[in-house]
């Protein structure tokens, strides 16, 4: 993965992960109402800050469109004009109408069909839509279906390269998804399968707290819940 992998990487990170649940508590994400909803923010997200998401997600509302039957019915150049507020209107209303065409013509058009899908089956599926990239596809595999898989953002990148956990290879400017992935999914792997959706959910809900409060494009270390590792570590 093109990562250096410093001595017990995952453990400093499973203590970093404490470190936050105590300095925040839970943050119950996702925010949203039904699996369906969360399918929608995970593709207006992109590239996009959430505040503008909620806008386009309250045009959605209003028109009936919060729903796989409301989506369906809704003319592409009116959900163009819904979405408008979480920009890249031209690509993202195609792609949430492609999906929909896959869930109808592969699953039923149920979610709970799409949910019952094999894990590796289901991303590599969701990973073949247009518009999903890796994030966006294990957002919807965690938080919308309930698969046990780890979201990587470029907040956790940030805390995992400042604290030295993983840094890249000679010659790579940035620590890869899977590698983020891969070392989140170590952090847990002594936790029980049945507590695994549970855990990946607080600990990229609160890497998205720390992140947003501490570790932006420029790091504000100070009264930071991860300055101690940090000290410790250089």
């Amino acid at each position: 993965m093109n990562v250096r992998r410093p001595p017990a990487a995952a453990a400093r990170l499973r203590a970093l992960y404490g470190d936050l649940l105590r300095a925040y508590g839970p943050q119950h994400w996702w925010p949203a109402k039904t699996p369906f909803e969360v399918i929608l923010g995970a593709y207006l997200t992109q590239n996009t800050a959430w505040k503008a998401v909620e806008r386009s997600l309250a045009n959605l509302r209003e028109a009936g469109a919060l729903t796989p039957e409301g989506m369906r019915a809704i003319p592409l150049a009116k959900l163009r004009r819904l979405i408008r507020p979480s920009g890249f209107i031209t690509r993202k209303a195609p792609a949430l109408k492609t999906f929909m065409k896959m869930l109808d013509a592969e699953f039923g058009g149920s979610l709970e069909v799409l949910a019952a899908t094999p894990t590796g089956l289901l991303r590599d599926r969701l990973l073949a839509l247009p518009g999903v990239g890796p994030e966006t596809a294990d957002a919807i595999l965690l938080y919308a279906l309930g698969h046990a898989v780890p979201v990587a953002d470029e907040y956790l990148r940030r805390v995992v390269e400042r604290h030295g956990l993983l840094t890249p290879q000679e010659g790579r400017r940035r620590i890869p998804y899977d590698a983020l992935a891969e070392l989140t999914r170590r952090t847990f792997a002594g936790d029980p399968a049945e507590r695994r959706v549970q855990l990946f959910n607080e600990f990229h809900a609160l890497t998205v707290a720390v992140g947003k409060e501490h570790c932006g494009r420029t790091a504000r270390c100070e009264s930071c819940p991860l300055a101690a590792d940090l000290k410790n570590s250089s």
